[in-house]
């Protein structure tokens, strides 16, 4: 059954005996699971089993920059299978295997599994699995992925779940969402019953043309476990190609908290719409009627491609993982340390750690869009 054949198909009651996990790690997540709750989308707090990437190869948009996302990819290697379970989906495994061997120290290697596939692209959060919990089981939720609205060629990366499934490394139940058009990337969950996304994304035409919003609300609640839906109807970054993916702008945290991007300067052309975002976040409430504890990230530096357009830089694309929490930087070590500080403020128990990210936003994404997270 492979590495990962010890996983087990139902949640574990004391989660010392999780695979792999720590028991100083068990004590720090264990608020993470939700109390009376079988059914649920767990948050991405919730103790982790492994993580995936989709590695970037020659026929790839990132040929012309291989070499410099390759190490990027090594380093987010390094800092996942240091603590946890590391799944790779990858061209070519032989090549991979040895390149990693060389790069990562063997108690990396010991967490690392490869998956051998043709892919388009690399951005593991909208092709990967979605799991939820449903009934005490794990869920496996396959949705059709079609390049963000139709932007990017995706047939091989639609194709990846199956391959993954098949290899047995996820233990979960396989569930075929392929009638719905969705992306991890477009949702954040609380683990306790509340979803939040963006309407620019889940209602714009390129995806699911035929459904209206309170069709695509319930069913985000039924296929997601959840029991309501918050909706932001402003909020964008230029250069973005995924119409307003709320893991670039805002993410639910431990402790009714919200973690958010916030505009200062009144001359950047995002000030108005994330100033909108902002008033949004201060109306929502939480499922027990309290105001959110909202916590602003600044605007991460300006970027610009080789055409001068504006790359969708931002701190929000942070991935948090076992004790861990995994965020991008953009070489502007005064924003970057100031964007550290208030993720640390949301996340109490867990270690923050940068990842320079500069190589990724150059092909519009960033840290959290490469990875996909499995419980």
């Amino acid at each position: 059954m492979g590495l990962f054949s010890k996983r087990p198909s139902t949640i574990p009651t004391d989660l010392a005996e999780w695979p792999g996990m720590e028991d100083t790690q068990a004590q720090a997540l264990n608020n993470a699971v939700p109390e009376r709750l079988i059914s649920f989308m767990p948050a991405e707090w919730y103790p982790q089993y492994a993580v995936q990437l989709t590695w970037p190869h020659e026929d790839t948009d990132w040929a012309p920059r291989l070499a410099e996302v390759t190490e990027c990819y090594i380093k987010l290697a390094y800092e996942i299978s240091v603590v946890e379970k590391l799944i790779i989906v990858c061209k070519d495994k032989t090549t991979l295997q040895s390149l990693l061997k060389e790069k990562l120290p063997k108690k990396c290697m010991g967490n690392i599994h490869l998956v051998e596939c043709p892919t388009n692209d690399t951005w593991a959060r909208d092709h990967g699995f979605i799991t939820v919990v449903d009934e005490g089981e794990y869920r496996l939720l396959d949705f059709k992925f079609n390049g963000w609205g139709g932007k990017f060629e995706a047939d091989l990366d639609n194709d990846i779940n199956r391959q993954l499934f098949a290899s047995e490394l996820l233990r979960g139940t396989y569930c075929n969402c392929q009638d719905i058009v969705f992306e991890g990337g477009s949702i954040e969950s609380d683990g306790q019953g509340t979803l939040l996304t963006t309407s620019q994304c889940l209602l714009n035409g390129n995806r699911n043309q035929q459904m209206t919003k309170e069709e695509i609300e319930q069913m985000l609640l039924m296929r997601l476990q959840s029991k309501r839906v918050l909706w932001l109807d402003h909020g964008y970054l230029a250069g973005d190609d995924t119409d307003s993916h709320i893991d670039t702008l805002a993410r639910l945290c431990p402790n009714d908290t919200i973690v958010y991007v916030k505009c200062e300067d009144k001359e950047d052309e995002h000030y108005e719409s994330l100033a909108l975002m902002e008033q949004e976040l201060q109306a929502m409430c939480t499922a027990g009627g309290r105001s959110y504890r909202l916590l602003p990230l600044p605007m991460a530096p300006k970027m610009y491609d080789e055409k001068e357009q504006r790359l969708p830089t931002t701190y929000a694309n942070y991935l948090v993982i076992n004790g861990r929490v995994l965020m991008p930087s953009y070489g502007d070590a005064m924003l970057d340390e100031q964007a550290k500080g208030v993720i640390e403020k949301a996340f109490p128990n867990h270690s923050v750690r940068m990842v320079d990210c500069r190589i990724l936003v150059w092909q519009h994404g960033s840290l959290h869009c490469s990875t996909m997270q499995y419980y």
